[in-house]
């Protein structure tokens, strides 16, 4: 029996729970899902999304891109540069990347609080359900890690009756994208200054397989809800007027930060409105 199926048949008097399943969708098409589900549906969903393509650098909603990306070689090498509508931290994200998504009512859970630290402690108690027999698991601050080095990177965004976990996690990387990013001047204090390779670790070494991540994420969601497995065209054939607020930053967005010499107000500001 599938880990769906299993999950679904323990959980018929649970909230439900419906599950999208994608594999290499682009990270602006998922982002632009995940907030048209937040803001027009009621329903709880969860969105899984194995790999993307092109690699494409993410940031949180107020995130400064002088501060956070080098932005000459992203525009040498053409890097996607999107700004989504959660906050959190930048990541470059890729083929090795596997994306889950939780967007969920405020009573989905019962006994949750809908503020930032309670949906992050719930979703550590979830993910050390996946992880507890691969390695040394841990909530680190806002990250996902395998004893200190972070795998998985997590963004929120909070509405009135709704709220959005999402995490990539590093199945694995390429280390030269990593130059792409800066170390961020509000780092984790358990990062302890280390550099992007020595801060970070792939999940490959420590599970088997990205299915057994996937399936484990899915029985772990089974304990708490009825997962009703859900098409991509049923969610997407209505409300086609959403504008969301997620964006691809232009290059000329970019060269004009560059020639402003991170001076930033004019140039940060012109991105945010991007």
């Amino acid at each position: 029996m599938s880990a769906t199926a299993s999950a679904a048949g323990r959980g018929a008097a649970r909230p439900l729970m419906r599950l999208v399943t994608m594999s290499g969708a682009p990270i602006l098409r998922q982002l632009h899902l995940e907030e048209r589900l937040l803001r027009r549906t009621s329903d709880n969903w969860c969105i899984v999304n194995d790999g993307t393509a092109p690699p494409t650098i993410v940031m949180g909603v107020s995130g400064r891109v002088s501060e956070l990306v080098e932005i000459e070689p992203v525009l040498r090498d053409r890097v996607p540069v999107v700004r989504r509508f959660s906050g959190g931290g930048t990541v470059i994200v890729d083929q090795g990347t596997v994306f889950v998504t939780f967007i969920c009512n405020k009573s989905a859970v019962a006994g949750l609080q809908p503020f930032p630290r309670d949906i992050m402690s719930w979703s550590g108690q979830l993910y050390g359900k996946v992880f507890d027999r691969f390695g040394e698991f841990h909530l680190r601050e806002n990250d996902y890690a395998f004893s200190h080095h972070k795998f998985g990177g997590n963004a929120q965004s909070i509405t009135k009756d709704r709220w959005v976990h999402h995490t990539s996690f590093l199945w694995d990387y390429d280390v030269k994208n990593m130059d792409y990013l800066k170390i961020p001047k509000r780092a984790p204090e358990y990062r302890l200054e280390r550099n992007h390779t020595d801060f970070l670790c792939r999940m490959k070494e420590y599970m088997p397989s990205r299915s057994v991540f996937t399936d484990g994420v899915i029985s772990a969601l089974g304990e708490q809800f009825s997962v009703q497995p859900t098409d991509l065209e049923t969610v997407l054939s209505s409300d086609e007027e959403f504008v969301p607020s997620t964006k691809l930053l232009s290059q000329q967005d970019l060269a004009e930060i560059v020639s402003s010499k991170g001076s930033s107000s004019l140039g940060v500001q012109k991105v945010g409105e991007a």
